[in-house]
């Protein structure tokens, strides 16, 4: 089933120019997967007792317009397929007028957090979520490639304030972190993340970044250049 809810871009999720910023948009679709769950009571508390947890794997965001401070805007998402330990999941924001401002792809694992390893999705998951028709879109490969001419561009050590309740730098903080290497005001049309191991409190970030044509590709890796996450912004 599709679950909405509707919204106002607050002036704490805008930049310089008030407009609603890259790590908002993501928390906005990341805050409405974790409403419907919570809506189905499937959320934070029933993962907790079952020891389980959603593992974001990657995002696919494509942005038509990002919308302005105080205007109304409508969040949707929907699983569209359940398979083996993997959960797949479409998100939109639409305007007042039902235009759509930004839409995303999302691949999710289904984690046994005790033993730390995937698990295969319970099918009563699916049910309950109501499988929908995944959205027509230009679906990229989950896997980022990395140039060879990739250059360092500073680190970061994760903060307290990045972590979230799985004990990990929250999914947006990457973005968040990446976004600063490029050009101010960049016009931004797609975001692709792939995450490929958890930064949790106190890991040193190694950032990298590349530009190929229309492409900032951004590295965020341990001191041995293993990734955190391939980050992609198309232009």
């Amino acid at each position: 089933m599709v679950f909405s809810f509707d919204s106002t871009i607050r002036y704490s999720e805008v930049d310089s120019k008030c407009v609603l910023t890259l790590e908002a948009l993501t928390n906005y679709f990341q805050d409405c997967s974790v409403f419907q769950s919570e809506a189905l009571n499937i959320g934070m508390d029933h993962l907790k007792h079952e020891n389980m947890a959603w593992v974001l794997a990657s995002w696919q965001i494509c942005i038509d317009r990002l919308p302005r401070l105080d205007e109304k805007v409508t969040i949707s998402t929907w699983a569209y397929d359940m398979k083996a330990f993997y959960g797949y999941r479409n998100f939109s924001m639409t305007d007042e007028k039902g235009k759509t401002l930004a839409y995303a792809n999302s691949i999710w694992v289904y984690m046994d957090v005790k033993n730390a390893r995937p698990v295969k999705v319970p099918e009563e998951l699916a049910e309950i979520y109501g499988l929908e028709p995944k959205l027509e879109m230009n679906k990229a490969e989950r896997k980022i490639h990395v140039p060879d001419d990739i250059e360092e561009a500073g680190s970061i050590v994760v903060p307290r304030f990045f972590i979230d309740s799985n004990q990990h730098m929250n999914n947006e903080k990457y973005i968040l972190i990446a976004k600063q290497l490029l050009p101010e005001e960049l016009a931004v049309k797609e975001i692709r993340v792939e995450y490929r191991k958890e930064a949790k409190l106190g890991d040193e970030i190694f950032l990298y970044i590349s530009r190929e044509n229309e492409r900032y590709t951004v590295l965020l890796a341990d001191k041995d250049k293993k990734p955190y996450a391939v980050l992609a912004f198309l232009i």
